[in-house]
């Protein structure tokens, strides 16, 4: 299967939407403030890593041009994400995304999409970071005729392995709860799926009520990462890794867990309310600060 490239422009300004992350939690602490305000300007925040998540967004499953394919986006479930960044994302910028379909999967009753995206800055022509994200399709498996069933992949195999959580007590543990309107502050970045926003289509998808979107969990893990482990320092981080296990209400509070191997920081996010886990992966740091 070729590589379909797709490419489009998008404006980044952070700032924007800080409040779909419950920022600052703490308006005195300078590891929160330098998320939305420097006393020399704008130029001078701070920008948490996963917001490059968003350009992934911009890819739009039916620009794919996958014939024979059923696509109900209120069926999507996100498998995980992967973000490898190559610069430190800017305050603000425009931003030109060139996204691909990395893998496709027949699962029998699903399909499974992975989407690779490219972002570049467009002023310097830089690149900016990679994402590539693993989309479950429930409903759209059963699309090929081969046997075995199709499947297709050009994921580093390092980037996509299982994450073995360690068994030993972890390094240190750091809660924060999210607000019961998080899923529609959320919808600020973009994604604007109704599974997060209409309890109708939510307890159509099996779902009590509309569910947190898992890239805003992994925003609430990595900044976890951030404040206790780099000294508060996002550039510290090289790349993110996260798989998406269980979904999370609105309002429930996520109990981040963290354990160091070499620059390799293993995390799993459990909610309180529910004493499950949701959310694993790693963050793979530049280096390891002096205090660790």
């Amino acid at each position: 299967m070729a590589n379909n490239y797709k490419s489009n422009s998008s404006e980044f300004n952070p700032e924007l939407l800080l409040s779909s992350f419950k920022f600052p939690e703490d308006p005195v602490d300078p590891h929160e403030l330098q998320y939305a305000y420097h006393q020399n300007g704008l130029q001078f925040i701070k920008v948490l890593p996963t917001f490059a998540s968003l350009f992934s967004m911009t890819s739009s499953l039916h620009d794919m041009n996958l014939p024979g394919l059923q696509v109900d986006t209120r069926l999507l479930l996100h498998g995980q994400q992967y973000i490898e960044f190559h610069k430190p994302l800017p305050p603000t910028a425009t931003v030109h995304n060139k996204f691909s379909l990395a893998g496709l999967h027949d699962k029998g009753k699903a399909a499974v999409l992975e989407i690779e995206t490219k972002s570049y800055d467009m002023g310097s022509g830089e690149l900016l970071c990679i994402n590539r994200s693993t989309i479950y399709l429930r409903g759209a498996g059963g699309f090929s005729k081969s046997s075995p069933p199709f499947s297709y992949s050009n994921y580093p195999t390092n980037q996509v392995a299982t994450v073995k959580i360690p068994k030993t007590k972890p390094f240190t543990i750091h809660e924060e709860s999210t607000q019961p309107s998080q899923a529609l502050l959320y919808r600020l970045s973009g994604d604007y799926n109704p599974l997060h926003s209409d309890p109708t289509i939510a307890k159509i998808a099996g779902f009590s009520r509309p569910i947190l979107h898992g890239l805003c969990s992994m925003g609430f893990a990595v900044k976890a990462v951030i404040k206790t482990m780099c000294s508060g320092d996002p550039n510290m981080v090289k790349s993110v890794f996260g798989r998406f296990l269980l979904h999370v209400y609105p309002g429930e509070t996520l109990i981040t867990e963290m354990w160091i191997e070499g620059s390799r920081v293993i995390y799993q996010v459990k909610v309180k309310e529910r004493e499950r886990a949701v959310l694993s992966g790693y963050v793979d740091l530049h280096h390891r600060t002096s205090s660790l």
